[in-house]
């Protein structure tokens, strides 16, 4: 009996340590149902240290924090407790019911993955009105407003959107970016520069606030009824008081981040009034000028002359046609030439917008050309107007005489093109293709490409041989190879880090991950045996110079001393840059 029971216990101990050596990677929510106004923290944990983590791609949600990265390595009784988490901080985009996927990581040469969490997205909920918390103050602090000019407009006819950030004088914001750009369907629109606007100071519910214009757009419905217009979505991190104080009885101030929207805006676009409209209405909704000019009134059949049609004011000039002209068929007439010279600003288009018609006459005798007519929906009048053109007369003073043309000498325009008889100033037209043949005939034999090719091989020989020699010597450079090939580890384990300089969290953590594949390369040690006393011995065994010791344990406490403290970018380039010089000593004088 005593046999069994001591087969028992020992069985017993194995399975105890069996069961703590397992791997264990999991996911954690914060919590599962939030509102869409709410922020969710997720947590992958793992209690033993691996590389290549790979998190899911949170598709339904915004990444506005993380991966923050903690790592716990303990020993209670004599037992080791590592623990080692990725966390993430998700805003939601919309309402309904997601999935996290899994997430991956490498331990021990086998991939393991985490369960798939479900989280459900309700609408927005009320905020707690907490006066210590930095999530609420952020929220009654600050406030993006989109002020819309007009919410009933007609057709084509021009709104503005301006977006306005209003921030309480309690708090201060440090950055921000935009997640949700507004996209204008069944709009024309164009944005107006906001580059260089000042803060100001202004009214928001009654109290002081400072506010700055962040978007000015301008609006031409293209459809009647109901229209949305979409919300513009900003992250911003800021900083919101505490209920503490410095040494010198200031607040001391908490960094936060907030998820602000201009909300979404509804406008109802009323159509043009159907009475009274004009047959040949195209849509221009406005103030507008026609002007119908000619380049010169007298000249010979064959000179060219310039018609121009121009329509100038303000409205929706880019929206619509221009009148076209009708000219007798004796007036030969080519496609019009487009210009528009119109700016945009907060009251819509201004400016001109032409067609520019070539004219050649080919007969002589005059010309009219009949008066045109433009119509357009007035906004101040609520009423369609008529312009029309003065008729303008051609007079070809000499040329072939058109056989057609009536007693008074005035010619009229038929519903036949007549023929165009060409005179010998006409144009002939240019050959783009030649048979010519050179007189001379040229040879390759003797000539100086002949010579090149015949001596290049004889000058490329002394040179093969200077980089063959050159090669042999540098194969032959131990030394010099070895530090080449220092230099070259070193830039293949800093590489990631050196994409990321710029950035914090990112830098450091690849930096360190960089020094932790190192170690493991060149010490032959695992990251759970990672410790500065036990890297200090096996490089003091591997012959590398206490200083060179000295300043790779220093690399590692600033990489974990980043996670704490600001750090520019000067001084991340610095530790980039020691840690570079760093792995090509060790390499150098490691035994």
């Amino acid at each position: 009996m005593k046999i069994v029971k001591h087969i028992s216990i020992i069985l017993l101990v194995f399975a105890t340590s069996f069961v703590s050596a397992q791997v264990e990677f999991n996911a954690k929510a914060s919590k599962t149902t939030l509102g869409v106004n709410e922020r969710l923290r997720i947590d992958f944990e793992m209690n033993q240290d691996g590389d290549n983590f790979n998190p899911p791609d949170f598709a339904n949600f915004t990444v506005v924090g993380g991966p923050n990265q903690a790592v716990s390595n303990s020993w209670i009784n004599g037992k080791r407790t590592f623990k080692k988490t990725y966390s993430y901080f998700l805003a939601p985009k919309s309402r309904g019911n997601f999935t996290i996927e899994q997430a991956t990581i490498v331990i021990d040469g086998q991939t393991y993955k985490t369960t798939p969490l479900k989280i459900v997205v309700t609408a927005a909920v009320d905020v707690p009105k907490d006066p210590n918390d930095p999530q609420y103050l952020a929220s009654e602090n600050i406030h993006l407003v989109a002020e819309v000019s007009k919410t009933n407009p007609y057709l084509n006819e021009a709104i503005t959107v301006v977006y306005k950030l209003y921030v309480s004088p309690k708090i201060a914001v440090d950055n921000w970016n935009e997640i949700d750009t507004p996209r204008y369907n069944d709009f024309w629109s164009q944005n107006i520069d906001t580059q260089g606007q000042k803060v100001q100071n202004g009214k928001f519910n009654g109290e002081d606030y400072r506010f700055l214009v962040l978007r000015k757009t301008v609006l031409y419905p293209q459809k009647m009824g109901k229209l949305d217009i979409e919300p513009l979505t900003l992250d911003i991190a800021l900083r919101v008081p505490t209920n503490r104080r410095d040494i010198f009885g200031s607040l001391l101030m908490t960094r936060t981040s907030k998820t602000v929207s201009a909300g979404n805006k509804t406008i109802n676009v009323k159509p043009l009034p159907e009475v009274g409209k004009p047959v040949d209405f195209t849509g221009a909704v406005g103030d507008f000028n026609l002007n119908v000019s000619a380049s010169k009134t007298e000249l010979d059949a064959t000179e060219s002359l310039q018609v121009k049609v121009d329509v100038s004011g303000n409205g929706n000039l880019k929206l619509f046609k221009l009148p076209k002209i009708s000219l007798p068929s004796s007036l030969e007439v080519y496609e019009p030439e487009h210009k528009e010279n119109v700016r945009t600003n907060l009251s819509g288009m201004q400016g001109d917008i032409s067609d520019s018609y070539t004219v050649v006459p080919q007969y002589k005798g005059k010309y009219p050309i009949p008066s045109i007519s433009f119509s357009y929906f007035d906004l101040a009048t609520e009423s369609y107007k008529r312009l029309s053109s003065d008729e303008i007369v051609i007079n070809v003073l000499s040329g072939p005489s058109n056989t057609n043309a009536n007693n008074s000498g005035t010619s009229v325009a038929s519903g036949k093109k007549q023929e165009v008889v060409l005179n010998s100033d006409h144009f002939a037209f240019i050959k783009t293709k030649t048979e010519f043949e050179p007189i001379k005939q040229e040879y390759f034999f003797k000539t100086k490409l002949f010579w090149s090719l015949l001596l290049l091989p004889f000058l490329v020989i002394p040179v093969a041989i200077v980089i063959r020699n050159k090669k042999a010597s540098r194969d032959a450079d131990v030394f010099g190879n070895k530090i080449r090939k220092a230099d070259k580890l070193a830039k293949k384990y800093l590489s990631s880090a050196k994409k990321s300089l710029g950035k914090k969290e990112a830098f450091y953590i690849a930096l360190e991950k960089a020094l932790h594949n190192y170690l493991k390369a060149k010490l032959h040690i695992e990251t759970s045996d990672f410790s500065k006393d036990k890297i200090k011995s096996l490089l003091e065994q591997k012959q590398v110079q206490q200083e060179v010791i000295k300043d790779f344990i220093g690399i590692i406490e600033s990489c974990d001393l980043a996670r704490y403290t600001p750090i520019d970018n000067v001084t991340m380039q610095e530790d980039y840059d020691k840690a570079a010089k760093t792995i090509s000593l060790i390499d150098k004088q490691a035994r």
